[in-house]
């Protein structure tokens, strides 16, 4: 606040306002400030493979892609459902980017969201299994909103992971 009282001392025509109009714009910046630092935060532990949002998607691309069916995915009530979302589809249509636009637009609403490559968290899951931290790993995912598993199905799930192969 004291960045923006400073900025607004400056500026000229700040005499016209009230106290009340000048606290009420001091107040709105504190809290675009704080909103600001909470999205960088989020952002920076979901570690995102790209920097994507949902108004960067390109539907113009023959991809199949259901512009009505992004817009309702972009609205979050899957998530507030506690609903899943599967993303498939060939090599390079743009699948992490699609799941990267929609982890992005949950931290935007406030979610907590852990962007993971399925390999690197089986392996990760082995290791906390080992050392005594799994229960702790998993309990660490299940407070996540959106839990994003990049590249399934490109790694061997044996016999510790859960499944046959």
């Amino acid at each position: 606040m004291v960045q923006a009282f400073a900025t607004q001392s400056q500026s000229p025509e700040i005499g016209v306002l009230s106290f009340e109009e000048r606290l009420g714009l001091l107040l709105d910046e504190e809290s675009t400030y704080r909103d600001s630092k909470r999205l960088t935060a989020r952002l920076r532990l979901a570690t995102l493979r790209q920097n994507a949002c949902l108004e960067d998607i390109d539907y113009r691309h023959p991809r199949g892609l259901d512009k009505a069916m992004m817009a309702k995915l972009s609205g979050g009530q899957w998530l507030r459902e506690h609903l899943n979302c599967l993303i498939t589809g060939p090599a390079g249509v743009g699948k992490s980017f699609i799941a990267c636009a929609l982890a992005h637009q949950a931290c935007r609403a406030g979610l907590s969201v852990r962007y993971l490559r399925l390999p690197r968290l089986l392996n990760d899951l082995t290791t906390a299994r080992g050392d005594g931290r799994y229960r702790k790993v998993l309990a660490g995912l299940a407070r996540t909103d959106l839990v994003v598993l990049d590249d399934f199905g490109l790694a061997v799930m044996g016999d510790e992971h859960g499944m046959c192969q």
